[in-house]
C-alpha cells in the first residue's frame, strides 16, 4: 500500500518546511520583490529532495555518529546569518540602500543562487528535519520509505513555489520605501534570532 506512506511524507515533511526560517523568509522577500523567484523557489526545492533522499538513504547516520560536523555547520550557519542579519540591519537605517531593497535595483541571480544555497545548507536544522527525523521515519515505513520520501517532496516543492508566488501580492503593500524599511528591519531580528538559536548549544554542550 504506497498511499498511506505518501500521505505520511507529505504532510511529516510540510509540518517541518512550514516554520518562520530565514529561508522561509529570503523566500518571501525575493517573492515581494519578483527577483528571481522560480531560481529562488527551485533551490530550495532541490536542496530539500536531495536531502530527503540522503535522509532516507541513511546519510543521516553520518551526521549522527559524527558530532563535528553538526558543530561546523551550526559555526558557519552563525556567520552567515549574522553577516545577512547585518545587511538587513543597513537596509533598514541608511536611504541609499533602501533603494537597493526596492524593485528598481535588481540582485544577480547568481547571488541570488549562492545566498539560497547558504541559507539552506548552512542551516544545521535542515539536516536534523530533513536527514535525520524524515529519515528515521522513512526506515520505519519499511518498504514504503521511498513513497514516504517522495510525500516529503512533494510537500516542498508545493509549499516553496506557492510561498514564493504568493509573495507578490504583497507587493503593492511594500510600493511604500516605508514598508521595506519596516521588512528588513524584521529580517534582520530574524536572521539575528536564528543565528543565536544555531549558536547557543556549541556553548551548552
Amino acid at each position: 500500500m504506497t498511499v498511506a506512506p505518501l500521505f505520511l511524507g507529505f504532510t511529516t515533511g510540510l509540518s517541518l518546511i512550514v516554520a518562520i526560517g530565514a529561508q522561509n523568509a529570503f523566500v518571501l522577500r525575493q517573492g515581494i520583490r519578483r527577483e528571481h523567484v522560480f531560481v529562488t523557489a527551485l533551490v530550495c526545492f532541490l536542496s530539500d529532495a536531495v536531502l530527503i533522499f540522503a535522509g532516507v538513504s541513511g546519510m543521516g547516520i553520518l551526521v549522527e555518529r559524527v558530532p563535528w560536523l553538526l558543530v561546523a555547520a551550526r559555526l558557519g550557519g552563525f556567520l552567515f546569518l549574522a553577516t545577512y542579519a547585518v545587511f538587513a540591519f543597513r537596509r533598514a537605517i541608511k536611504p541609499d540602500s533602501l533603494k537597493f531593497s526596492g524593485a528598481n535595483q535588481k540582485t544577480g541571480v547568481l547571488a541570488v543562487i549562492l545566498t539560497t544555497l547558504a541559507l539552506t545548507w548552512l542551516n544545521p536544522h535542515v539536516y536534523i528535519d530533513t536527514m535525520l527525523l524524515l529519515g528515521s521515519v522513512a526506515v520505519s515505513q519499511g518498504a514504503g520509505a521511498k513513497w514516504f520520501a517522495l510525500g516529503a517532496v512533494v510537500a516542498s516543492f508545493i509549499w516553496f513555489f506557492a510561498l514564493a508566488y504568493a509573495a507578490r501580492f504583497l507587493a503593492p503593500l511594500f510600493a511604500k520605501p516605508k514598508a521595506w524599511q519596516v521588512l528588513d528591519l524584521i529580517i534582520g531580528l530574524l536572521m539575528s534570532f536564528f543565528a543565536i538559536l544555531l549558536i547557543w548549544p556549541v556553548f551548552t554542550m
